[in-house]
């Protein structure tokens, strides 16, 4: 029993390596940050591209959208904040700089539909789609 599961294990390994794509894998209870295949961006820089620190990758302005769905799960396990002070953040940022809080859509198919479609896009869904690039996996349970 031992040596078959090495075996799939390994077959795994292979298949997910011959396709070139990263075998991540979400679960109940994750959030995934997603981006547009077009942009470069790694999980530290999350927090930033939330708060409006970071604005563009290279020459791509970034445009981060948040998910209703998942909103207060991701602010508590990403940004380490809460929908009042985040809210609060956006407002700030309004006034003293100009920009503004990211657009909300209604869940994952939402998200991932824009991320897929717009150039500089990112967001977050509870469950991988195709055709985007995946950041960072964290689970909220």
């Amino acid at each position: 029993e031992r040596s078959g599961k090495m075996n799939l294990t390994f077959s795994g390994f292979w298949f997910c390596l011959a396709l070139l794509l990263p075998c991540q894998a979400a679960t109940a209870g994750d959030i995934v940050v997603i981006t547009h295949s077009g942009i470069a961006v790694t999980p530290d820089e999350v927090k930033d591209i939330y708060t409006g620190e970071k604005q563009f990758s290279g020459s791509t302005q970034l445009i981060p959208v948040d998910n209703a769905a998942l909103q207060e799960d991701f602010l508590s396990a990403f940004m380490q904040m809460d929908t009042v002070k985040y809210n609060r953040l956006w407002t700030k940022k309004l006034f003293r700089d100009g920009l503004s809080q990211p657009a909300i859509k209604p869940g994952d198919a939402a998200v991932s539909a824009f991320v897929r479609r717009t150039a500089g896009a990112i967001g977050y869904v509870s469950t991988v789609p195709p055709g985007v690039k995946i950041i960072q996996i964290r689970s909220v349970q």
